[in-house]
């Protein structure tokens, strides 16, 4: 981790989320936004969509902003006086396919301001079940954002779609991961080595990372938003790969554990938020040999 001369810690940089936003529970942008700041970020936090809650808990009102007033609200953030502050950026949950198109030229306009921002692209569109947004959503992600992404946050379906890839083991992870192009490609729910495990597979630069660790049965949602958030957030403050990487999985099986141990639906994220912190949860780590994944 990065450190002062006094021996201090920098303050954290302040990050710009853009995401769905629920009433009830812990999912996307409700619950990314308390971690983030509880991690000590500021946060400036744009609804792509407003939902009473997961609509994997029913139907129910969505509340997506027209598209003219979607881009303007955008506009003005590229215009703001205060742009060059954020340090980084995250995309998720898109409302609708005309959103990518301001989304991206807000991400052009912050690294115009401050290129050293990284873009960490979480493509959220579907799951093991399919799409479970409109294709041409899914589209627009594909091929306005994820070009720009310097760290992009796939789960094993997503991986698979985006790519057109088969991802049913480790090696064609790996391969569907570095055929996306981007430096960074963290495959949630990736093909695991171990039995009744979950990987975490980091196709970085120059190595290949898994962080693995017990599967737990019936995990609540939005579990890869909080593991996309968490590593940016570590890899930011000056960890490495493999410790951001690490760190964000264990805070994140401990999340997991946590809240089914209780019997809950939601994400604990308020009430546990000490596995944001410091989690005691063990993860098992290993690097993938790439020269036998290339063969």
């Amino acid at each position: 981790m990065v450190t002062l001369p006094d021996g201090s810690q920098p303050d954290k940089a302040p990050l710009l989320v853009i995401t769905s936003q629920v009433v009830r529970g812990g999912i996307s942008g409700r619950g990314l936004v308390f971690a983030l700041q509880r991690l000590g970020h500021p946060v400036w936090f744009v609804p792509t969509i407003l939902l009473p809650w997961h609509p994997g808990h029913g139907l129910a009102t969505r509340i997506v902003p027209p598209e003219d007033q979607f881009a303007a609200l955008i506009a003005d953030l590229a215009g703001s006086a205060q742009l060059a502050e954020i340090g980084g950026i995250i995309t998720g949950y898109l409302g609708a396919a005309h959103q990518a198109g301001p989304i991206a030229e807000l991400v052009s306009a912050v690294r115009a301001r401050n290129p050293a921002a990284p873009y960490l692209c979480d493509p959220v569109i579907g799951d093991h079940g399919g799409l479970y947004v409109p294709e041409a959503t899914a589209e627009a992600i594909r091929d306005q954002l994820l070009p720009l992404a310097d760290i992009v946050t796939p789960n094993r379906f997503e991986l698979s779609w985006l790519s057109g890839f088969s991802v049913e083991s480790e090696l064609e992870a790996l391969a569907a991961a570095r055929s996306l192009g981007r430096d960074r490609v963290l495959v949630t729910s990736a093909p695991a080595l171990r039995r009744n495990a979950i990987s975490n597979l980091l196709v970085g630069p120059t190595s290949t990372l898994a962080a693995e660790h017990a599967a737990v049965p019936n995990p609540p949602h939005g579990t890869g938003d909080i593991l996309a958030g968490l590593f940016l957030s570590r890899w930011l403050t000056g960890f490495s790969d493999e410790e951001a990487l690490v760190r964000a999985a264990a805070s994140t099986f401990e999340l997991i554990a946590r809240t089914v141990r209780k019997g809950e639906d939601e994400l604990l994220i308020a009430e546990e938020q000490q596995s944001l912190l410091r989690p005691m949860a063990l993860v098992s780590q290993r690097r993938v040999i790439e020269s036998v994944a290339r063969a």
